[in-house]
């Protein structure tokens, strides 16, 4: 069993290109950007937020950029060559930071990953990189979990795929029910994580035990 611990991220940060700020598709954001100002009581021209409506747009092109990148291209480049390895790899605690489609706000917290390979394997990067792709858009958490093990599973045709995520919820956090300290855990099995109980518990047991090993 291969089990890789992130405590930083497990890829690079890759600048993205900036959107051009002069398009019509970006006027007629920022515009909109100056409306909501102007609907929560404040007065856009003021001097504090006469660049705002430009760092928004600018900040949203960030925040969901996974719309406009293809986890089957980040899977497509896979490995055979593996002396016959088909026990787990795992990867925990990966970085998750995404944005609810219910009211646009963020939550935040950690995946893991696992699948058991049928000869081949990725690199473990592109594990990494396919639960940015997915998280860097709006979503809800049932629906980010279940994206990542699909793609995993259909991409790589591994034996199984578990995914665990935990997140804090800002809707739920500082607005609504105001409950800071409440995480949210969902899950997605297939194949022998499904069916196997042993794989399954060895699974949750890693995950569970990573605590002691980030001490």
């Amino acid at each position: 069993m291969l089990s890789v611990n992130t405590p930083h991220p497990a890829y690079p940060f890759l600048p993205m290109r900036e959107p051009d700020i002069n398009s019509p598709e970006c006027r007629k954001a920022m515009d909109h950007v100056r409306s909501l100002l102007s609907f929560i009581g404040e007065d856009p021209n003021r001097e504090g937020l006469l660049d705002t409506p430009k760092r928004v747009v600018k900040a949203m092109h960030e925040h969901f950029r996974g719309y406009n990148m293809d986890p089957a291209e980040a899977l497509a480049r896979t490995f055979s060559e593996v002396e016959g390895y088909d026990q787990m790899v795992l990867l925990t605690d990966l970085d998750i930071q995404s944005h609810c489609e219910h009211h646009m706000v963020p939550f935040v917290g950690k995946a893991h990953v696992a699948y058991i390979p049928d000869g081949k394997v990725v690199g473990l990067s592109k594990l990494a990189k396919v639960v940015e792709i997915f998280s860097k858009r709006l979503q809800v958490q049932e629906k980010l979990t279940a994206q990542i093990a699909q793609a995993i599973q259909e991409h790589l045709n591994p034996l199984g795929v578990a995914v665990v995520i935990e997140c804090r919820h800002f809707c739920m956090c500082y607005r609504g029910v105001h409950q800071p300290r409440a995480w949210t855990t969902t899950s997605k099995l297939t194949g022998i994580f499904l069916k196997n109980m042993a794989t399954r518990e060895e699974f949750l047991r890693l995950i569970a035990s990573r605590g002691r090993s980030n001490d």
